[in-house]
């Protein structure tokens, strides 16, 4: 973790608000002539909040921190946000109300959900209510970055940027989580399709066992490394032997002819 807070202001000045519960701001240092991206953080740990929150204005973000759900629907449905980092276990409403009902209300503010590695909640279920991303705690702070920074680059990209990537007869759409080989639908789990998101974002080159271990179950995972291993032999059954090839000693290609 970065060390916590380089510049913490508290919310109002003298002007109160007293029917809404205190939000915390953080600015980065400076006069940037280009506006920074804003993040929320909405996470009941206030220790791992404000060190979340430190790292990423030292990075270059604006950032607000609220500990509560229902005051974290409440900032992320006032708009103006860039990014949402989203605990599960939270006091009022959990992160899978949060999200599901920003969703459900039009919102679409890329968020990143955080959980517990207990086994009470699903990544699935997370990714269903329409978040886009998915952290197991512990996590690494340096992915963490470069899963708010890959967020944030897709929604620079715009609507011009198409999430659905076709190479011959397989079409995966990121975006909706589908994926299809000749026009039929294929039934992933959400780690099977991490896997294969990663290998068709870099389609045709090599993408290494290390690689998708940190963007699919981050620099924490503690388990056995040939865990990808299943995951990329789950999908040659559920796709076609020959789509993703082993390359011995360096990793994994997609092949982008059918």
């Amino acid at each position: 973790m970065r060390p916590p807070v380089t510049h913490h202001h508290p919310a109002g000045g003298a002007a109160r608000r007293p029917s809404l519960p205190p939000v915390t701001h953080h600015h980065p240092a400076g006069g940037a002539a280009r506006r920074p991206a804003r993040l929320l953080i909405v996470e009941d740990e206030k220790r791992l909040a404000l060190s979340l929150a430190g790292g990423l204005t030292a990075e270059g973000y604006s950032v607000d921190v609220v500990h509560d759900g229902t005051e974290g629907l409440h900032r992320a449905s006032e708009g103006g946000y860039d990014l949402l980092i989203l605990d599960i276990m939270l006091p009022g409403l959990n992160g899978y109300r949060v999200c599901a009902a920003l969703r459900a209300a039009g919102h679409e503010v890329p968020i990143l959900m955080l959980t517990a590695k207990d086994g009470e909640y699903d990544e699935a279920e997370g990714l269903d209510t329409g978040a886009d991303d998915y952290l197991t705690k512990p996590f690494s702070y340096v992915v963490l970055v470069a899963r708010v920074k890959a967020l944030l680059r897709r929604r620079g990209q715009g609507a011009g940027a198409s999430p659905v990537h076709v190479h011959g007869d397989l079409k995966v759409d990121t975006a909706a989580r589908r994926v299809f080989l000749d026009e039929d639908e294929v039934t992933l789990t959400a780690k099977e399709f991490s896997v294969l998101e990663q290998l068709v974002l870099r389609a045709g080159e090599v993408v290494s066992k290390a690689d998708i271990l940190e963007h699919v179950w981050d620099f924490a995972y503690e388990g056995d490394p040939n865990i990808v291993e299943v995951y990329v032999s789950a999908l040659r059954r559920k796709l076609r032997p020959g789509l993703i090839r082993t390359v011995r000693g360096a990793g994994y290609r997609l092949e982008t002819t059918p």
